[in-house]
């Protein structure tokens, strides 16, 4: 109880994100490059869903997957990028206290349900690779459907009782947040409360919302690869690694840069530091995994040729159906 002593009790109901500084001269500055890559990832992770939506060929688990996954990562940066535009364009840095509550909340519930979903697919890609016979009745439309169904709806008990426990919790004296958006580090910096269980109780929250699911996602792989070494044939074995290569890439580069944010940082670890690996995971990553997924995927490049071309052959008859008239 010692955070309490020499504390003003006065309680505190909106909170000051700081953000990036207050250099005028730098605002404009990151309010086009964030908006460049709020434009950049909603507009690649709906071109994934109309992709998977539109193509007969992407209709399989696997696309099924990688579409819910590109609408989890277009809702992951809304729920910060567009406060972090509008601060940086306003200027107006206030939250309030309910309004930081929800935007954990519904960060930590889209962060858990990815994690899932990169679960769930690195167990398609088991049951592809490890049991290619038994494929088709293991990983059906029904049980696809309870996958993505049961990544949204087992994460909101876990998320709902620990955004409870917060707003139980008492803020006073100091109302900046050194962040750009309200994560739970910082903010429980401002209790003036004892925070030793709800700090035990969070722990054992994220264990169960991140590492059970990385460990499941490292187990499948292990299979996996262990799988594709026993292909005798070369060829073999880069075609079935190729089919899992992208998947395997976005799960490293996610949880590689949350291990090294959450995990690995120590007290003395710069603030700024933090923020840049903020910046990475929930801004840059979200960006980049429909790049991956279009380079590194080949259905899904012929899928984004084809409709290109049905664009472009719309475009030209519409030009031509024009020059008559």
């Amino acid at each position: 109880m010692e955070k309490v002593e020499g504390r003003n009790q006065t309680p505190i109901m909106e909170f000051i994100l700081l953000g990036f500084g207050d250099g005028p001269e730098l605002q404009p500055l990151l309010f086009l490059l964030f908006l460049l890559f709020y434009m950049v990832t909603v507009a690649g992770n709906l071109l994934i869903v109309g992709l998977v939506v539109a193509d007969r060929h992407l209709h399989t688990p696997m696309y099924f997957f990688l579409g819910n996954l590109s609408i989890v990562e277009t809702l992951y940066s809304s729920t910060i990028l567009p406060r972090l535009l509008a601060s940086l364009q306003t200027g107006n840095r206030t939250i309030s206290l309910k309004g930081c509550l929800m935007q954990l909340y519904f960060f930590g519930l889209i962060s858990a349900t990815e994690n899932l979903l990169l679960t769930a697919m690195s167990y398609d890609r088991y049951l592809a690779i490890c049991q290619p016979l038994r494929y088709a009745a293991l990983m059906n439309g029904r049980v696809c459907c309870q996958l993505v169904t049961g990544s949204w709806i087992s994460n909101m008990p876990s998320c709902t009782i620990g955004i409870t426990v917060l707003y139980q919790l008492t803020f006073c004296d100091f109302k900046e947040i050194d962040h750009f958006f309200c994560d739970v580090a910082p903010l429980l910096k401002l209790s003036c409360s004892d925070t030793q269980t709800v700090q035990l109780l969070l722990f054992i929250l994220a264990a169960l919302g991140t590492v059970l699911p990385c460990l499941l996602t490292l187990g499948s792989y292990v299979c996996i690869i262990a799988a594709i070494l026993r292909i005798p044939s070369a060829t073999g074995r880069q075609k079935a690694f190729s089919t899992c290569s992208s998947h395997l890439i976005v799960v490293t580069l996610y949880y590689g840069i949350t291990i090294t944010t959450y995990v690995v940082p120590t007290a003395s670890t710069s603030k700024v530091l933090h923020k840049i690996l903020s910046i990475f995971y929930t801004v840059l990553n979200p960006m980049i995994n429909p790049v991956i997924y279009c380079l590194r995927n080949k259905e899904v490049n012929n899928s984004l040729t084809k409709a290109t071309h049905k664009l472009l052959a719309v475009r030209d008859r519409f030009r031509i159906g024009k020059d008559k008239f």
